[in-house]
């Protein structure tokens, strides 16, 4: 007999011996039953409808949702980012046709792409220095940076909290100095009248 028939025998009886623990011996768990929706608040409950003539119409009463609202600043960076992603315009006249190999001749295919090497060696050093100094490199391969939304979100809000700063400045400026001027009304004092005598 193999080896392996006494072990699978063995690990069966386990697995049974620790099935018949269980409360259902056989098939899965029992599913737990699902809890009661909670009651609505009174004042959200539909009012009752009555019947109509008709006796086939149905009448249909459900809650309006409360609606969400976007923060002011999300929307004013939602605004920013698509004045700021415009790329320019294609022209549907224009074919993409590559025309730099259309004459071939004792120079061989003109005007192909070519690798820049002191470019390559320049952006090399950089990237060693910034690496010397622990910092990072990956903004040396954007070539087109652009602002995430998250940035255009933070210079929203920061010129959002920039123009009340300035109306609250403005505000206690005002109030200031009305006072000042009330303080200074009550301090006049009247002109003197003068009494002739006749």
């Amino acid at each position: 007999m193999p080896l392996g028939l006494p072990v699978a025998f063995l690990l069966m009886a386990q697995a049974a011996a620790g099935a018949g623990t269980s409360a259902h011996p056989y098939g899965p768990e029992a599913a737990v039953p699902p809890k009661p929706a909670p009651a609505s608040p009174t004042g959200r409950d539909c009012s009752p409808q009555t019947a109509g003539p008709k006796g086939n119409e149905i009448v249909v009463c459900a809650i309006k949702p409360e609606g969400y609202r976007l923060p002011p600043d999300i929307v004013e960076a939602r605004r920013l980012k698509k004045q700021g992603d415009t790329v320019r315009p294609r022209n549907p006249h224009e074919t993409y046709a590559d025309h730099s190999c259309t004459t071939v001749g004792p120079m061989g295919c003109r005007g192909t792409p070519t690798i820049n090497m002191i470019a390559v060696a320049a952006v090399a050093a950089e990237i060693s220095k910034r690496l010397a100094k622990g910092q990072e490199v990956g903004s040396i391969f954007e070539t087109t940076p652009s602002s995430s939304e998250y940035q255009f979100y933070l210079e929203a809000k920061r010129e959002r909290e920039a123009n009340e700063a300035r109306t609250a400045a403005a505000a206690a400026k005002a109030k200031a100095e009305a006072e000042q001027a009330r303080k200074q009304a009550a301090t006049a004092t009247p002109p003197a009248r003068t009494i002739t005598s006749q």
